[in-house]
């Protein structure tokens, strides 16, 4: 059982397209007349306007099932795991419609619901996300569901962006981190397949915090990509072979080791001091010519003096 949320600001374009699909079945309605999508549009549009503040109302999520679970999902089935989802989510005391389809293998149903309620009142949207993983969890062990076993079940000539980047990270990773004996290796590994690395470092220091991949437009955080991909986890798997071989997320640098007693003093101007820390370079002593024309100042004033 895998849940998707999606907010939106028109209840036309959504009503049609969950309602819209060859063989869609309209499965149950609360709250609106369902003698055809207008007076489910016409019904949804008139709650919402008692809160015309809120520019997204519409609020539509697909809950999708394994392909295992399909003799067991009869239509009853469906409305009675989409209710108990949606009072999972509190999402309750409000308009909504609930529609199965059947342009897939695996068993899904879209739930459309106003997210003004009857009183006219907003039903927060805060860490649906995260609470949506919860109660499919919940739902799927209540229910004896199937869980699948990790993300080789993906269809992955289905996946849309950014899911398509996301998976296709996924896989990059999971296939070099075993071939790679340091996050250097990594790097290049990953670089070869268009994956960028970069790093979030705690404040101005040198502390690393957490990773995130990137390629193409779209960047993901480690953990967000699997669980076993965040930095602390990565880290443990080079052990001793870890940080002290990249410099930053762009590119390898490899700087210097310098003494005590040249280690370069930072300007006073910020700009300055941080060419400095990021290169190691000292500021440079006074060339000769610099030196040649001081000496001639002085000598200058020295005859002036004794002209004088």
């Amino acid at each position: 059982m895998i849940g998707k949320i999606r907010k939106g600001s028109g209840f036309k374009g959504c009503v049609d397209y969950v309602l819209g699909k060859q063989q869609a079945v309209l499965l149950h309605a609360d709250g609106v007349l369902a003698e055809s999508r207008q007076d489910i549009i016409r019904c949804f549009c008139a709650q919402a306007s008692m809160n015309p503040r809120l520019g997204k109302p519409v609020g539509h999520i697909a809950l999708s099932y394994s392909v295992n679970d399909a003799p067991k999902l009869t239509d009853e089935k469906m409305i009675q795991l989409a209710q108990e989802y949606m009072r999972e989510m509190k999402i309750t005391d409000t308009q909504y419609i609930i529609v199965r389809h059947q342009d897939r293998e695996h068993p899904h149903v879209h739930i459309v619901f106003n997210r003004i309620d009857n009183n006219g009142k907003t039903i927060s949207d805060r860490n649906d996300m995260y609470r949506n993983e919860q109660v499919c969890k919940k739902l799927k062990a209540k229910h004896g569901l199937y869980f699948a076993k990790g993300k080789e079940l993906v269809k992955r000539h289905r996946l849309k962006e950014p899911d398509k980047s996301k998976y296709e990270i996924y896989t990059a990773v999971r296939n070099e981190i075993g071939k790679s004996k340091s996050w250097r290796q990594l790097q290049e590994r990953l670089a070869e397949k268009g994956i960028g690395i970069r790093f979030k470092y705690k404040g101005r220091t040198d502390e690393v915090q957490g990773i995130s991949f990137t390629k193409g437009a779209y960047t993901f955080k480690g953990s967000e990509i699997d669980r076993n991909f965040s930095f602390s986890k990565l880290d443990k798997h080079f052990g001793n072979a870890g940080m002290d071989t990249v410099e930053n997320s762009q590119q390898i640098v490899s700087a210097p080791i310098l003494e005590p007693e040249q280690t370069p003093q930072r300007n006073d101007s910020p700009s300055m001091g941080g060419l400095f820390s990021l290169f190691d370079v000292s500021p440079s002593a006074p060339s000769d010519e610099e030196i040649d024309w001081s000496l001639r100042k002085k000598k200058k004033k020295k005859k002036r003096q004794l002209k004088l």
